[in-house]
């Protein structure tokens, strides 16, 4: 079985449950596992996401939605040469990946394709089972998908019974937004209360007097697709009466895939150190003004 990954988060999990040594071809975003980044590209973005700062990038989204033009390329001609069995990508986020619809028009070489869709932690975990039963690896995606849930328990029992600080996690930088779908439920596992609680809503625009009025004790800057360090760099932010971090949302916040339960375990320790052990992820602490 030949297997072409679209989806960042699909294919985290394909090498999770044993079946990266099946994928041919991933997306320009494919960057976890290590593996991953030497397959063949079959996707790109028409946004250079990488050079230019959030405002710009909203900026040419907002305008490409509204055209009506595709964010991704496809090049349907080396998927066509790779002949996958298989083409897993996803329908929850236009501006995420290349959804179902777009591979049935651009690349109609008869391979099923498998569309995940998730937006709540459950639905998280139901997706890695999902993967596996339509793959073959049933067992593994069932251990993955389990020791996923294990860890978001763990992280859940440190913090049983402790006081809930008042959480805003900004999902983009400019404009800003609230974070949705499955974000308020990391806050919630880590023992906050996300000031705006989107949980399986998508992600909505707001001003930072909107945050101010709502009174948050803890910000997290959690840009879509930016790093820490990125985050940090970029960020402009009015002043704020709390502490400000900017964390690695690419990687364990904004991506469903089971490292996310590392990203609860990161909020956990920043909402309750003297409970919550640090689990050493990249952090990047914004000066107070």
């Amino acid at each position: 079985m030949r297997i072409c990954s679209l989806l960042p988060s699909a294919t985290e999990i394909l090498f999770g449950i044993g079946l990266g040594g099946r994928v041919v071809a991933v997306s320009e975003e494919c960057d976890f596992p290590a593996e991953a980044r030497v397959l063949p590209r079959v996707t790109a973005s028409r946004v250079d996401t990488k050079a230019l700062d959030s405002r710009a990038i909203d900026d040419a989204v907002r305008a490409a939605i509204a055209d009506g033009r595709s964010l991704y390329a496809i090049d349907a001609d080396a998927i066509e040469r790779l002949a996958p069995h298989v083409i897993v990508t996803q329908d929850l986020c236009e501006v995420c990946a290349v959804s179902s619809d777009e591979v049935a028009e651009l690349c109609p070489i008869g391979a099923r394709v498998v569309s995940l869709d998730p937006r709540t932690l459950g639905e998280v975990a139901e997706s890695v089972r999902e993967l596996g039963r339509a793959l073959g690896a049933e067992p593994e995606a069932e251990a993955l998908a389990t020791r996923m849930e294990d860890a978001l328990a763990r992280t859940r029992a440190s913090v049983s019974g402790l006081p809930r600080p008042r959480v805003f996690v900004n999902e983009w930088l400019e404009p800003p937004y609230a974070a949705g779908h499955w974000v308020p439920e990391l806050v919630e596992a880590a023992g906050g209360k996300e000031i705006f609680g989107l949980v399986g809503a998508p992600s909505r625009p707001t001003t930072w007097d909107e945050v101010r009025e709502r009174e948050p004790e803890l910000v997290v800057l959690a840009a879509c697709g930016y790093d820490a360090e990125r985050t940090a760099r970029e960020a402009s932010l009015p002043d704020l009466p709390c502490r400000v971090v900017a964390v690695d949302a690419n990687s364990y916040y904004s991506r469903p895939a089971p490292r996310l339960a590392e990203g609860a375990a990161q909020l956990a320790h920043l909402l309750h150190p003297e409970a919550a052990p640090d689990p050493g992820l990249p952090l990047v602490e914004l000066p107070r003004r």
